[in-house]
């Protein structure tokens, strides 16, 4: 029989010791042969990334000795941060930025020369024994030089540009015959979900580019993961119906030629916001076949695509988030998750409809009886349009609440804010679910998977449309009685962060937040962030200095006199995105002013917790902050957060 207890003291199992202990972070594939290859971000070891290998029998093997961490500091997000090619692997190592070789069962050794320069998103050119990448050169005074570079395999110190002169490269691709390389590109103050172009150029006997040619794209056209099939038809994804779909080009160079054709039209996004190098939504399976993703309405669905009839095929999954697509003949290997279970890495027969995990993020199993199952919803928001996101109902199977209680409610802004949450199961979510919180993630106008429309939402608006969206979801809830008004907090990281300030600075609906290295000064934002998003507010608040009045005005650090509620802040040390005084300013000023505030900061963390006991720290410290603001027994001990002003 179920106990009744408050919402918020019920005991669960799912603990942060839980979620730290066995969890590790999937992330970028590649096949190579007959063998698959990813990368495992691991808490345990101090959040070190580590390329892990799959052979055909089965068996499961770490690549990267320690102290080797792969991941590569370009745009400072990183993505797309090893190669391999026959057996070799070449990876970005973490500590230095350089390059290194690794054959199987052989110690790394370096291949490009210790100067302050980073690489990622590379492609080995086995006809010309290099490896063509995009380097980002920090060696000179000012902003950084991006290029899309060839490194020579035999001698790494032998580099030679091939592309430069825009603010920004990605996806360099090589065509099946080695003739030709395509690549995207784009300038400030363009991110490259607001416009890229995709270039094609023919490679020369001396290995440099010639008769670059522009294919698609523009200030208006974001393009998405360029691929070539085959018979050398370019294939790549574009918005300029609104919607992320897929085209192709069948590249005449003798005429000149380029013709555009779509391939599937729909109401779904086939692309991403390319935040990291290496995402992929499709892969090209042969000459008359490609798997692909989509999204509708916050769900992704897997399919194929025959490139002669242009029939667009449903692959029946269980999984409602996917991503990572990559293919060698008939097999598919991608990430998914849904609702009920974590992360995975999938294998698909295309031939045989088998679909095999090779490796789950954690290997918890969790009686489903703990586990919260999300609902999408739609709500009204302001200028009478919608905005999306998804519910978790509080579930416990040991416990029930009074009758006459509602249950408290965290309401999530996801980062970006060019960006989207999904209903895959957070194991994160689930440990307030299962203490008696209601949980409401929120895709707030400007989150995409809802059409190029949905994602301006956000333009000249941060700070106001987000606020919006988040304030009139938890307001939805709490009219419908399923929420206590009474009780509702807020909690994002980054620009989600910036989204929790705002909401407890300027509206008057939430009576806690907790902010992840959130920002509360945009100018310092504007004028103290790295290359990549140095010129990201032109499109989100508007063009700096001309407009700073605005970045005042959407500042939460000049506003502390109108936030009248607790919040609690964690930020990273060696944060280059936002820099740790943007949470101390604001600490400081809570403090003179009276207000419960805690303040939690990590040695040796950036953008984003990756240690796990910095990891085990953040959810224990943010509910003992609500158990004390929200004044209710907790059912375990944690460890406690000294709050000023209690």
């Amino acid at each position: 029989m179920n106990r009744i207890s408050p919402y918020g003291s019920w005991k669960s199992p799912i603990t942060s010791d839980l979620i730290v202990s066995g969890t590790v972070g999937l992330g970028q594939i590649a096949i190579d042969g007959d063998d698959i290859y990813w990368v495992e971000g691991r808490p345990s070891e101090a959040g070190r990334s580590v390329i892990v290998r799959r052979t055909p029998d089965g068996t499961i093997s770490d690549v990267t000795p320690p102290p080797f961490n792969v991941r590569t500091r370009v745009h400072e997000y990183g993505g797309a941060s090893f190669a391999v090619a026959s057996g070799v692997i070449y990876f970005s190592h973490f500590a230095d930025g350089r390059i290194y070789c690794q054959a199987l069962d052989s110690h790394p050794e370096p291949l490009t020369p210790a100067v302050n320069c980073r690489y990622a998103d590379g492609i080995v050119d086995r006809e010309r024994n290099r490896l063509i990448c995009v380097r980002e050169d920090h060696t000179g005074e000012g902003e950084s030089v991006n290029t899309i570079v060839s490194i020579n395999l035999a001698d790494g110190e032998d580099s030679q540009i091939l592309t430069q002169g825009n603010d920004f490269y990605a996806s360099p691709r090589l065509s099946p015959d080695g003739s030709r390389l395509s690549w995207i590109s784009w300038n400030h103050p363009n991110m490259p979900w607001d416009g890229t172009e995709l270039w094609v150029a023919k490679i020369n006997a001396d290995g440099d580019l010639d008769r670059k040619q522009l294919v698609a794209g523009g200030l208006e056209e974001s393009i998405f993961q360029p691929e070539w099939s085959p018979d050398g038809v370019l294939y790549f994804v574009s918005d300029k119906s609104n919607w992320w779909n897929l085209y192709r080009t069948p590249l005449n160079p003798q005429r000149g030629e380029v013709g555009i054709e779509s391939l599937c039209e729909m109401t779904a996004e086939f692309g991403l916001p390319q935040w990291v190098f290496g995402m992929s939504t499709y892969a090209v399976v042969s000459e008359s076949k490609i798997v692909c993703t989509y999204n509708q309405q916050g769900k992704w669905y897997l399919a194929t695509v025959n490139l002669v009839t242009k029939q667009l095929t449903e692959i029946e999954t269980p999984y409602t988030d996917i991503s990572s697509v990559k293919a060698g003949g008939e097999r598919v290997v991608f990430l998914a998750s849904s609702p009920t279970e974590s992360s995975a890495i999938v294998e698909l027969n295309l031939a045989t409809s088998q679909l095999d995990v090779l490796r789950r993020s954690t290997n918890l199993t969790i009686d489903t009886g703990y586990l919260s199952i999300p609902t999408a919803i739609a709500f009204p928001t302001e200028h009478g349009l919608t905005a999306f996101g998804f519910f978790y109902p509080p579930q416990n199977q040991d416990f029930t609440a009074p009758a006459t209680e509602k249950p408290p409610l965290v309401v999530k802004s996801h980062g970006g804010p060019t960006a989207a949450t999904s209903s895959s199961m957070s194991l994160k979510i689930q440990y307030w679910t299962s203490r008696g919180f209601a949980v409401l993630d929120v895709n707030y106008g400007g989150s995409t998977g809802y059409g190029r429309e949905y994602r301006k939402r956000l333009q000249d608006s941060w700070g106001i449309v987000d606020v919006d969206d988040c304030a009139n979801g938890a307001q939805y809830l709490a009219d419908r009685g399923l929420v206590d008004r009474n009780r509702m907090a807020i909690a994002g990281g980054s620009a989600g962060g910036y989204t929790t300030l705002c909401a407890l600075t300027f509206r008057d609906v939430f009576k806690a937040g907790a902010s992840y290295y959130g920002v509360s000064d945009l100018e310092a934002l504007a004028t103290d962030t790295h290359k990549f998003e140095s010129r990201y507010l032109d499109g989100l608040i508007g063009a700096y200095p001309e407009r700073k009045d605005l970045y005042i005005a959407r500042s939460p650090i000049h506003f502390t006199e109108r936030l009248s509620c607790p919040v609690i802040f964690f930020q990273g040390l060696e944060d280059k995105v936002v820099p740790p005084n943007q949470a101390e300013m604001m600490v400081d000023a809570l403090k003179a002013k009276g207000w419960p505030v805690a303040y939690v900061a990590y040695e040796g963390e950036q953008h984003g917790f990756r240690r796990a006991e910095n990891i085990k720290r953040t959810l224990d410290g943010e509910f003992y902050f609500y158990s004390q603001v929200f004044k209710f027994e907790l059912a375990e001990l944690v460890e406690e957060v000294p709050i000023a002003n209690l």
